[in-house]
């Protein structure tokens, strides 16, 4: 199969400058302000062209390209992005989302009555709820480290220390312990090395949601060696959607008997008489767990067959190094200035580690009792305002402005998390700052009150 290579012409790395210029090599509407590219991210043209291409050459040739060629194109796939995660190719997968990725982690696990989940409150909810199904369904329990930012790194190493004592001194014990990269919301660094090195320490495996990792922050993960970790190469990487790459070292290959669902690459363990389970697939000769992975039911593999091309624009328009410095630099930057707009602050702690990354998150200028006296003239109490004043914020700025800014209520405040990204320049958060600035004044006016009525 032969595909258009995705590069830019030669000598053109130099000249690309970030930016609103930027913004006619992806496929936004015209008049679209993409403020929220963390939560679902986006590609570029060249990707698109790529995701295409994949699509055709499979719908051509359907058995030749699903059965023979795909497998190829993947491992060239898992190559690149491995050798960007300084990490074997043997430990690395692709599954559709980190949703997908933890549920496959946690139900392979086997637990004993006394075994705990250690997580952080900030956790990403699908995955809280994935560790309440395990309490549900398995004899683990789970122990949950509440806190509200701004924390510093070293007391949040210190409060697992801490919690991983309490948990022994009852006769448990902590099995695995789960943190992020990045938290979602709010947009803020953790310290996961230091985490990692603490679960090593204690004998905990140690398993990072870094949904907000490869493309956003740098990741060395042979050198970090987790037990697990995954992210979304859709996300910040410019892959399309979904795709996520999934990081088990060759000493935990054995756990992870099944994919999610099970398919074809699963082995039984022999049973006495058992049969031969049929297995469409010719033989391999690769491992295990990278079998497993290969073909999870019949999905749209190409999304991870571009990130191969992701990467390619990436380096054109710059490189890793160069876009990272970019959306961090703008991500403190954004949040300064509309923390200035807003006559509030930006989230940070003494040590200023949260903003090391491409989000910044900004208090809005609304009080919640001010607000809530209002609701209650309407007839509403303060149960779920900060939530309902949030969806029609959010609501209203789609309908209106065409954009979205990820609004959070932690805390008892409003706060907005601000997405940096290459496309995007200073004057676009500003304008941010100015519809949201106006959005609080009609949230002071009671407005948001109209849609009581509607539910």
């Amino acid at each position: 199969m032969t595909l258009k290579k995705v590069t830019v012409e030669e000598g053109s790395r130099k000249k690309v400058k970030f930016g609103r210029q930027l913004r006619k090599d992806f496929l936004f509407d015209e008049k679209w302000v993409n403020l929220n590219h963390g939560s679902f991210g986006t590609y570029p043209h060249p990707i698109r062209t790529a995701l295409r291409a994949y699509q055709d050459a499979t719908e051509s040739r359907p058995d030749a390209f699903i059965r023979q060629t795909y497998s190829t194109l993947l491992d060239r796939s898992r190559h690149a992005i491995s050798h960007l995660l300084h990490a074997p190719v043997s430990t690395i997968v692709y599954v559709p989302n980190v949703t997908t990725a933890f549920n496959t982690i946690l139900r392979n696990l086997t637990f004993s009555p006394g075994d705990h989940i250690l997580y952080f409150s900030p956790i990403y909810g699908a995955c809280e709820k994935t560790i309440a199904y395990m309490t549900e369904t398995t004899p683990v329990s789970s122990i949950r480290i509440p806190f509200t930012y701004p924390v510093e790194d070293a007391w949040l190493v210190q409060r697992f220390h801490e919690t991983v004592d309490d948990i022994q001194r009852q006769g448990g014990r902590v099995v695995l312990a789960v943190f992020d990269t990045v938290v979602s919301a709010p947009g803020v660094r953790m310290p996961f090395e230091d985490l990692t090195v603490a679960c090593r320490e204690r004998g905990v495996l140690s398993c990072i949601d870094a949904a907000h990792g490869v493309g956003h922050i740098a990741l060395d993960v042979g050198a970090l060696d987790p037990d697990f970790l995954f992210s979304n190469a859709h996300k910040w990487l410019f892959a399309p959607r979904g795709c996520a790459v999934l990081y088990v070292p060759e000493r935990h290959h054995g756990m992870m008997r099944s994919t999610l669902p099970t398919s074809h690459g699963f082995e039984p363990r022999p049973q006495p008489g058992g049969l031969s389970i049929y297995n469409p697939f010719e033989p391999s000769g690769k491992s295990a767990f990278v079998n497993n992975f290969e073909f999870v039911g019949t999905v749209d593999g190409a999304p991870y067959l571009c990130v191969l091309a992701a990467l390619e624009y990436r380096e054109g328009v710059g490189g890793e190094e160069k876009i990272l410095e970019y959306c961090h630099g703008l991500a403190k930057e954004a949040g300064l200035r509309t923390a200035e707009i807003f006559g509030t602050e930006m989230l940070q702690n003494s040590t200023g580690t949260l903003t090391d990354c491409g989000m910044s998150n900004v208090r809005l200028p609304l009080d919640f009792e001010q607000v809530a006296k209002v609701a209650a003239k309407g007839g509403m109490g303060k149960e779920r305002l900060g939530f309902f004043v949030r969806d029609w914020m959010q609501r209203t700025m789609m309908q209106e402005s065409d954009t979205f800014m990820g609004l959070m209520w932690i805390g008892g405040q409003w706060w907005v998390r601000w997405s940096a990204q290459i496309y995007l320049e200073l004057a676009d958060f500003e304008w941010g700052a100015e519809t949201l600035k106006r959005l609080c004044a009609r949230v002071e006016k009671g407005e948001f009150l109209g849609a009581k009525e509607k539910l």
